[in-house]
């Protein structure tokens, strides 16, 4: 579910005023919510035994279940997206969100911010943080270094926009002086610094068609340099975690051999990977997902909450929280849309 601010409920409006207030009730204290509960907290002024019958719907409808046949309710993982649509996220910049911008825009690299933010979603869930900055096909040309080294190979470095640093070492055929990788360099800064990469791959390309091309040695050797990879980049994204442990003090209902699958799977960089790009599409809202059942059984009752944010230079970065079913949902919302935009802020 993607959420730009809050969503009608499917459910009557009764229900989902009841719904929402054993949702909180549930967050806050950790236990079945019994309709008395909900009839004292004055949210509702139907009696204990309307609530009791409403609290009966959602039910057989599978919003609640009941652990026990005296006891309250517990909302399910459907129950809590239902309520999730009732949040609001605030945009607002607040004192708390001042200070998350502050903490991660004086950074000077990319990098640095990426690693901090999944640090500070940590630190306000008490949950698992992530972040991952992954490249485009846009990122954006900012300096070249060419190295002459022994036998005939070269050091080659490319620094992107959001100073990322690539470098190289690649074996020739033919000797090359570092005056002329230094006119190569001059070259490709005259001509394409602030250029995309993907663009200067292709305008490279129609130039070497032009049959002058031939004829200038400067421009062969820069072919040479390309055909080596001077300009394939990469695209591995960067990924950074913190806070696992923090799901171990969390009531999963997991028997040891599970809650070891689960840390195994937290582990894996490439499960991490799918898990964001299956549920954080780029649509820029954040995106709630309640139970991860789908993705694996170790997970069901835990919730994604994330945000899918464009970087300059070229880079898109997916940030989430990884938590129980039962969290602050308001709170870790807000505070996955501040990071973000808080990465997207000049540097300084």
């Amino acid at each position: 579910m993607r959420l730009g601010g809050s969503t009608r409920s499917s459910l009557p409006q009764r229900s989902a005023e009841i719904l929402q207030s054993i949702v909180h009730a549930y967050i806050e204290i950790g236990e079945p919510v019994a309709s008395r509960t909900i009839s004292r907290q004055g949210t509702s002024r139907l009696s204990p035994a309307s609530i009791r019958n409403v609290m009966a719907d959602l039910s057989e409808e599978g919003y609640l279940s009941q652990p026990h046949t005296s006891a309250g309710r517990v909302p399910t993982a459907k129950g809590i997206q239902e309520y999730v649509q009732s949040v609001q996220v605030s945009r607002s910049v607040s004192a708390e969100a001042s200070r998350l911008r502050h903490q991660i825009c004086r950074l000077d690299s990319m990098e640095a911010r990426v690693e901090r933010s999944s640090h500070v979603l940590t630190e306000i869930s008490r949950n698992m943080g992530i972040v991952a900055a992954i490249p485009t096909a846009n990122q954006i040309l900012d300096q070249v270094e060419l190295v002459a080294l022994a036998d005939r190979r070269v050091l080659m470095v490319v620094v992107t926009r959001d100073r990322v640093v690539r470098d190289k070492v690649v074996s020739l055929e033919r000797d090359i002086s570092q005056d002329e990788l230094a006119s190569i360099r001059n070259f490709l800064h005259a001509n394409f610094c602030g250029w995309t990469v993907s663009a200067i791959q292709r305008e490279l390309g129609q130039r070497l068609e032009e049959e002058r091309v031939v004829y200038d040695h400067m421009l062969q050797r820069l072919t040479m340099l390309v055909q080596k990879g001077l300009l394939d980049i990469g695209l591995k994204p960067t990924l950074h975690t913190e806070g696992a442990s923090n799901l171990v003090g969390v009531d999963l209902h997991l028997t040891r051999e599970k809650m070891r699958e689960l840390f195994r799977t937290l582990e894996e960089k490439q499960r991490i990977l799918e898990l964001l790009d299956r549920f954080l599409e780029p649509t820029g809202d954040v995106a709630v997902q309640v139970g991860l059942a789908e993705v694996h059984p170790s997970m069901g009752e835990l919730s994604l909450i994330g945000f899918t944010v464009n970087l300059p230079g070229g880079l898109a970065a997916k940030i989430a929280v990884l938590g129980p079913l039962r969290m602050n949902y308001e709170r870790v919302m807000s505070a996955v849309y501040h990071v973000g935009q808080a990465l997207q802020s000049p540097e300084p």
